[in-house]
């Protein structure tokens, strides 16, 4: 085999190597942690400097900047972060991951006499049998996460050990120095670092490397500087591929990756190159090699990463101004803010602005079955990630204005108010159940596009009909919660009856359709489910037009309400009904023909979901 065949081969084995054995330790330190990295990093970030500090703590744990950052975008699409505080962890993971730079060092120790006893070669052996060990017989799951990254360890050190072996022939080629000569040009330099850790997907990996060609004496300071400020905006690369499928909040903080490792470069350049064309410097002749390497890659994030600290706002609005917030964004913002706790000394106010964010609330809870109805018809990644995350947003607006009215209820208030309070916490757990049952919707979509199965023609038109109606019902009852529409909310009775009918009579055409082979029994579970989760969005609905009218009336007996209002209302509630059975009727979609079964008289259905 051709003697560099030979030695590119070996140099890609020992950066598997290295891969794997980084990717067995950060795992390792992970499973070890279970989730208290996650939570430590989540609790302990409520000011820029702790959010530093943390990020970088975590990082060197993990010893993976795109992991830590991987963990803060989840933070941020999911609402438990801030943006700014998100900014500040990702200053402090660029500074941690340098630390794998140091432990990479370590395999380029040896030694004679004693002192060989403590070289890279006895201490990979020593971890690797230590890691083996734990791995095969240890009884505890934490014991043998330890064994796992005892082994990451060997093997990094492994890899580390053959890349050195491989390259060491180039120290005598010709080609490689012209070719280290070359990269003295810091644009090259910078262009080769970017593209190398781009392609390797990680900075430590890509220091690595550059330490074991360090080995060959061929690299200068002058070369590896802009080598390592170049390796920061490579690496940033997978963090931005990871971000694809998150929301603009997670895709703002990937971005946010990208930007520091620009600005880190900017700031070297600025700081080095003039202190260097003035002689105050002098290392652009220095020889590297691994120990001053991982040096550089240290000193160069620590200072770039320091000096932005105190600017985070200013990065944050370099951010926004690169990727703006759109309408339709600012639209499933919550409006939280609103809840200002000093407004509780006036219970009144404090419950109006309570009602203000309640509407908000409401119009995300409508959205959301729009968005989720949608995905029945036309499937998209994106669309269920909006209703999944508009879902999240729903439970804290409950958790956040739950709070907010129980502390109401703690103040001075009338009975009449606190009676309203309750009733508004009722609506809230309405409101964010309606919530669940659309993110329901969306799993069942999501589920039969991965299926790749398609519902029968009827049975399309069947959901597409009761989905008319589902639409109609939350359509009423927000705008009616808006305007405080007693009459309008009404409406809601008739439509949850025909709802319910229709659902079963689908349920009914569906076992027709299976006995006649024109419907799968998987698709028709699915279908089941969907029309399930439709009526407990139409239920909510109806709980919430009860409570409106109650209030409205001034009876609070569930039942003795119930009884007065089919009596009073009978006549126009089978009107309604009446023309809701002609909007949406689901006979008109084609079915076998059969008999139809008698149906009792239009009244209040039972099964209703009451509150008292």
């Amino acid at each position: 085999m051709d003697e560099n065949v030979s030695m590119v081969l070996s140099l890609l084995t020992g950066v598997a190597l290295f891969l794997f054995g980084m990717s067995s330790m950060s795992d390792g330190l992970k499973k070890v942690a279970g989730n208290k990295m996650e939570m430590i990093l989540y609790k302990l970030t409520n000011t820029p400097l702790k959010g530093f500090l943390l990020g970088t703590a975590v990082t060197c744990a993990v010893q993976s900047s795109s992991a830590a950052t991987v963990m803060v975008i989840g933070f941020v699409n999911s609402g438990m972060m801030k943006f700014t505080q998100a900014i500040a962890v990702i200053l402090g993971a660029n500074i941690g991951t340098s630390i794998t730079g140091w432990i990479v060092s370590l395999s380029y120790v040896e030694g004679a006499g004693w002192a060989s006893y403590f070289s890279s070669t006895t201490i990979t052996a020593v971890v690797a049998v230590a890691g083996m060990l734990l791995h095969m017989f240890a009884k505890k799951d934490v014991l043998k996460h330890t064994g796992s990254i005892l082994l990451g360890f060997a093997v990094l050190m492994a890899g580390m050990s053959m890349m050195s072996g491989a390259v060491a022939p180039l120290r005598t080629n010709p080609v490689f120095i012209d070719t280290m000569v070359a990269l003295n040009n810091p644009v090259l330099a910078g262009l080769f670092g970017i593209a190398f850790a781009a392609i390797l997907q990680s900075s430590s990996a890509a220091v690595g490397v550059i330490q074991a060609l360090s080995t060959t004496g061929a690299i200068t300071f002058q070369g590896a500087f802009p080598m390592v400020m170049g390796i920061g905006i490579g690496a940033s690369f997978p963090v931005l591929l990871a971000a694809m499928g998150s929301s603009r909040a997670g895709q703002r903080t990937s971005l946010a990756y990208l930007v520091v490792s620009v600005l880190g470069m900017v700031l070297g350049a600025l700081v080095y190159y003039p202190l260097e064309m003035l002689g105050m410097l002098h290392l652009n002749d220095l020889v590297m090699d691994p120990f001053t390497i991982a040096a550089t890659n240290t000193l160069f994030r620590a200072i770039t990463m320091t000096l932005m600290l105190p600017a985070v706002h200013g990065v944050r609005a370099l951010i926004m101004l690169l990727m703006p917030v759109t309408e339709a964004e600012k639209e499933d913002q919550p409006d939280f803010e609103k809840l200002d706790s000093r407004l509780l000394q006036n219970p009144e106010l404090a419950y109006q602005r309570a009602m203000e964010v309640m509407e908000g609330m409401a119009l995300k809870a409508q959205k959301n079955v729009h968005r989720a109805i949608r995905l029945l018809e036309d499937y998209s990644d994106e669309g269920y990630r909006k209703v999944e995350h508009l879902e999240k947003t729903l439970n804290k607006y409950e958790d956040k204005l739950g709070k907010y009215l129980v502390a109401i209820m703690t103040m001075a208030i009338s009975e009449d108010q606190s009676r309203s309070i309750s009733k508004s916490l009722q609506a809230i757990g309405d409101f964010e159940s309606i919530g669940d049952y659309a993110l329901e919707i969306a799993n069942l979509a999501r589920s039969v596009n991965q299926k790749k199965e398609n519902f029968s023609l009827e049975a399309r038109d069947e959901l597409a009909i009761m989905s008319a109606a589902v639409e109609e019902s939350i359509d009423l009852t927000v705008e009616a919660f808006e305007n405080d529409d007693v009459q309008s909310i009404r409406r809601v009775f008739p439509l949850r009856e025909l709802v319910t009918v229709s659902a079963d009579e689908i349920k009914k055409r569906h076992i027709r359709r299976l006995q006649e082979g024109k419907c799968s029994m998987e698709m028709g579970f699915i279908q089941s489910e969907m029309l399930v989760n439709m009526q407990r969005i139409v239920d909510h609905c109806a709980n919430i037009a009860l409570d409106m009218v109650k209030q409205a009336e001034q009876d609070f007996n569930v039942h003795r309400f119930l009884r007065k209002y089919q009596e009073q209302s009978r006549s126009e509630y089978a009107d309604l009904l009446s023309q809701y059975e002609t909007k949406y009727n689901i006979n008109q979609v084609p079915h076998p023909q059969e008999e139809e079964e008698d149906r009792s008289p239009a009244e209040m259905p039972e099964g209703m979901v009451l509150q008292s």
